[in-house]
């Protein structure tokens, strides 16, 4: 059965069943031609549901949304849909979203404004009445983004203090630095995977559903909402104390293989099963209730006047979707040539291949050149230096985000504070087991200027990339391990004439 068949029940009048036979055909074109316009996002999104463990349930809200629109199927008959205007507005606030998440290289920006582009679709080609009647399968449609991820480093410090307290509780000596915690018995760390993020959002999404379903009151729906985004929080910090408790009685090998087989559904679980068991005896809706009254709702006062106005709406959604990417083409910068660069002499300083306690390597993915190395002094002090030149910032090669710089993804490395900075730098500390401790300066030349800090790069970049600016860049990082790195480093950059003549030298750059 089609979705226009559907929405023709035998007491719907044959003006109504033509209206949404009408519009739906028109919708399920505009879907596909935002489709091919988005082919690129929708992929990317359809990737990280699929690789990443955190966004596996986002395969699950298509059918979902679908079974929720199949559910108001009855209700849905009764109204006649009708193009409104209103939606556009929504389509609107989607593509400037998509335009300045493109700028900037903001994935989780760029899908959401594919998702808002499409929800503002059916909000013009159904009208209002419809859109009241779908409103939160549409709402629900945002569960699609493979958002979550900015909430790691913050999860990850509440999963730590939680382990703390109750190790305190329990009167086991131990100590916290950043996400890392030390006993007399093991050395732990509440790494990005362990830091609850996965469930987290899964039971969000389960969460928004149920609220949905199973209760009448928006009191009821917020108060459930939040009792299923803290049990899980709460949950996360009792089994990672859980872990630590084990190894001291058991040893970490026995800890870390029970935490394997915890930490998993049967996890999620056990969560799922707590918070509707404390919220059980709340519900107060059926599964079988009417989603909505039609007589609430209401018709849209503006009926169909004819399939042209329809094509006109259309074509207006498509057009202002389309209009970022038409805006990107024509400020686009032209390429240029990535010149030579080396390492310079730096008086006092030798360069050596010494090796380090620690792995660790600066990273400048989607760099047209890099050049990196090590410096000895005479005292045997050490600091460890990039450079990575971006000829044209585009197509997701930034020199600043998730990734780049001197924080290496996917390792053991993690961020602990933030410090002082020197001018036109940013600064931090990361940890390695061990621990091992490195002090990071970064900087960044974009479009000829240094720029202080890395949110004020980011939106250099994008201001470049919307209104035609010069979009090369240069990520520059030092570093050094141990407690004297930050004075160790700032002797190195004062032997070396500062940042800017050591980056001149390297990289030769013409005016």
């Amino acid at each position: 059965m089609t979705a226009s068949q559907a929405m023709t029940t035998p007491a719907m009048p044959k003006a109504v069943a033509g209206a949404w036979r009408v519009h739906l055909a028109v919708l399920a074109a505009v879907f596909a031609a935002l489709g091919i316009l988005f082919r690129a996002d929708i992929a990317s999104m359809a990737t990280i549901w699929w690789t990443s463990e955190t966004f596996n349930h986002c395969f699950l809200i298509l059918p979902i949304i679908g079974w929720l629109v199949w559910q108001r199927r009855a209700e849905l008959a009764q109204l006649q849909p009708s193009i409104w205007t209103p939606g556009l507005a929504v389509v609107a606030i989607g593509a400037a979203g998509w335009l300045v998440a493109e700028a900037g290289s903001i994935g989780v920006g760029r899908h959401l404004g594919v998702v808002v582009m499409l929800q503002g679709s059916v909000i013009a080609i159904l009208g209002r009445a419809v859109t009241r009647g779908l409103l939160f399968p549409l709402g629900y449609a945002l569960f699609l983004v493979p958002f979550g991820q900015e909430f790691v480093p913050a999860l990850q410090a509440i999963t730590a203090d939680l382990s703390m307290m109750l190790l305190g509780l329990f009167g086991i000596p131990a100590h916290i630095e950043g996400v890392f915690i030390t006993t007399p018995f093991g050395y732990f760390e509440v790494a990005e995977a362990c830091s609850g993020v996965k469930f987290l959002i899964a039971m969000a999404a389960l969460g928004a559903l149920a609220a949905n379903l199973c209760f009448r009151t928006w009191q009821k729906r917020v108060a459930f909402m939040a009792l299923c985004l803290a049990v899980p929080i709460v949950a996360n910090g009792i089994r990672a104390f859980g872990t630590i408790y084990l190894a001291r009685i058991y040893g970490i090998e026995f800890a870390e293989s029970a935490d394997h087989v915890v930490y998993g559904w049967f996890f999620f679980a056990f969560v799922i099963a707590v918070v509707f068991a404390i919220g059980w005896k709340f519900f107060d809706r059926e599964l079988d209730d009417p989603a909505f009254d039609p007589a609430d709702i209401g018709t849209d006062s503006a009926p169909v006047k004819s399939n042209a106005t329809i094509a006109g709406i259309a074509a207006l959604v498509l057009g202002i979707a389309a209009a970022p990417m038409l805006w990107l083409t024509a400020t686009a910068a032209t390429g240029t040539d990535a010149p030579a660069m080396r390492l310079p002499a730096v008086e006092g300083w030798e360069r050596t291949d010494a090796a380090m306690r620690y792995p660790w390597q600066a990273t400048y993915l989607g760099a047209d050149r890099i050049v990196e190395g090590r410096y000895r002094n005479a005292e045997g002090q050490i600091v460890d230096i990039a450079i990575g030149y971006f000829a044209n910032q585009s197509g997701g090669r930034d020199v600043v985000g998730r990734g780049q710089g001197g924080l290496p993804p996917e390792s053991e490395w993690s961020r602990i504070e933030d410090l002082p900075a020197p001018e036109s730098a940013s600064a931090y500390r990361i940890v390695a087991p061990g621990p091992v401790s490195r002090i990071i300066f970064e900087y960044s030349w974009i479009g000829g200027e240094w720029i202080s800090g890395t949110r004020q790069a980011k939106l250099e970049t994008m201001r470049a990339r919307l209104f035609g600016g010069d979009q090369r860049a240069i990520g520059v990082t030092v570093s050094a391990e141990g407690d004297d790195a930050r004075a160790v480093m700032h002797a190195f950059l004062a032997d070396a004439g500062g940042v800017e003549s050591l980056v001149d030298r390297a990289v030769r750059l013409a005016d």
